[in-house]
């Protein structure tokens, strides 16, 4: 049981340390039992103890989202401790390469994190979810899951990818009481890696307005309210911007 009393887990494929950790955390005040899987499992630690501390449950593993017996096993494991009520798939692999000097190892790698993995974790989670005859999967998206940007031929195909592997699982296991969803994140996330980028270009992320930045916690906030759903009227796709973002 969770610490709100709710059964079941939630698996996420992806806790890095900003909006991978923010659902974990989110769906951990929420009483589910989280487990939390990343490459660098060790790096979970900070986490399991944040979650632990205010109450909740949080199971941390090493996870290559590219390998199928590691998907398997985690969400195995999580549906046997659960079950499985909840899988976010939430792999980044956001790379900029100009064409002519994106490898052919660059693009297979892009292409195995941004697409492949999230079609392992998919059919892994719809197995162990169709028995139960319910459940939530839920995939992270970019702007480039809906168009190709100067220098992201890698990144573009990989995310347009999962974006109709998700497409395809919402038309297959909403029928069957599976809500499958796509959340195209359309923004810079407030994350040392964005503010780095930021600082690159020769501009100061401490200098932009409130909110120019997205939250990572606003960002979990959509996934848990996507979650609390009613089926009569389904979200597949949702796009996150903040207020002042051009589009």
């Amino acid at each position: 049981m969770g610490v709100s009393g709710k059964s079941g887990t939630v698996a996420v494929v992806g806790a890095g340390d900003y909006i991978g950790a923010a659902i974990a955390k989110r769906f951990a005040a929420g009483g589910y039992t989280v487990f939390a899987g990343r490459r660098n499992g060790d790096r979970l630690a900070p986490l399991q103890a944040e979650i632990e501390a205010a109450g909740g449950r949080c199971v941390a593993a090493r996870v290559d989202a590219r390998k199928e017996e590691d998907v398997t096993a985690f969400l195995q494991a999580a549906d046997e401790a659960g079950p499985l009520e909840v899988c976010v798939f939430n792999v980044g692999a956001n790379v900029n390469f100009p064409i002519l000097d994106t490898t052919e190892r660059v693009f297979r790698k892009v292409w195995e994190m941004g697409c492949y993995a999230g079609f392992l974790t998919g059919r892994e989670a719809a197995r162990r979810m169709l028995p139960h005859g319910r459940g939530s999967i839920f995939f992270t998206g970019a702007t480039a899951s809906m168009r190709g940007g100067i220098g992201y031929a890698a990144f573009a195909s990989a995310k347009a990818g999962l974006r109709a592997v998700a497409q395809s699982m919402a038309r297959e296991l909403g029928p069957k009481n599976i809500h499958v969803a796509h959340l195209v994140i359309d923004a810079g996330v407030d994350t040392a890696f964005v503010r780095e980028r930021i600082k690159a270009r020769g501009g100061d992320a401490e200098a932009l307005p409130p909110d120019t930045l997205m939250n990572p916690a606003s960002i979990a906030e959509t996934y848990w309210q996507l979650h609390q759903q009613s089926r009569d009227a389904w979200t597949f796709e949702l796009d996150l911007r903040p207020y002042g973002e051009k589009w």
